[in-house]
């Protein structure tokens, strides 16, 4: 009788390792995070205004978790609001996807402009940083998709001007700091009307929010 020769065993594909968390990509909610521990350091007085914003440059240009976790390594944690994560490492080591936030926009201005006018579709929340620049947002042609609308605005040596139409409701809290931001709180007659809310600091610089006369939306979804 012949003996039954053993089958061999096939070996099965590899599983690929899972990418370090600090290779991964940066969504604006994680550039979010860190500006806003970078604000708060600037406001304990953590941070000069020159450390700052060169922090707050670094933040809108990285392209993965890797470049950011750096530029707050040496502050506090911002504070968690409500179930919000940990930290986009902490959620790629649990396994867990990090949150990301599709309706923001960047716009910077470093020894140079950047401007936001005619028909366009307003983003839920626009982040604004201007060192030694200018920035123009008019909204007054814009289409807007939310019901609430966020502007941070960020400025070091540089100014901001943003216009609204006059049947929105505008709010603002900022800081000036050898500054001035000056933001004309109005509240529209129509409760439904859109809220924009202008909030962030101006070092050495300018914020103006204002509504523009004769200038009305049509319309909130195009």
């Amino acid at each position: 009788m012949d003996e039954q020769q053993p089958v061999p065993l096939t070996k099965s594909a590899p599983v690929p390792a899972p990418a370090p968390a600090a290779t991964l990509r940066a969504s604006d909610a994680d550039r979010d995070r860190i500006a806003d521990i970078l604000r708060e350091a600037l406001a304990e007085g953590r941070l000069q205004p020159e450390e700052h914003a060169e922090r707050i440059d670094a933040v809108y240009r990285a392209k993965t978790v890797g470049e950011l976790e750096p530029l707050v390594h040496d502050l506090p944690a911002a504070p968690v609001r409500g179930a919000a994560s940990a930290g986009p490492a902490r959620d790629a080591e649990a396994g867990a996807r990090p949150r990301t936030s599709p309706g923001a926009e960047n716009l910077v201005a470093i020894f140079g402009g950047a401007m936001r006018k005619g028909r366009w579709r307003v983003r839920r929340r626009t982040n604004v940083f201007a060192l030694f620049g200018g920035v123009e947002i008019d909204l007054t042609e814009a289409v807007f998709e939310q019901r609430e609308i966020v502007i941070h605005v960020s400025v070091v040596f540089g100014g901001v001007e943003i216009k609204v139409p006059e049947n929105v409701t505008l709010h603002g809290s900022g800081a000036g700091i050898f500054g001035g931001f000056d933001v004309a709180t109005y509240e529209a007659p129509d409760p439904d009307a859109p809220v924009i809310q202008v909030s962030g600091f101006a070092f050495f610089g300018g914020v103006d929010a204002k509504p523009k006369r004769g200038k009305r939306l049509k319309n909130l979804r195009a």
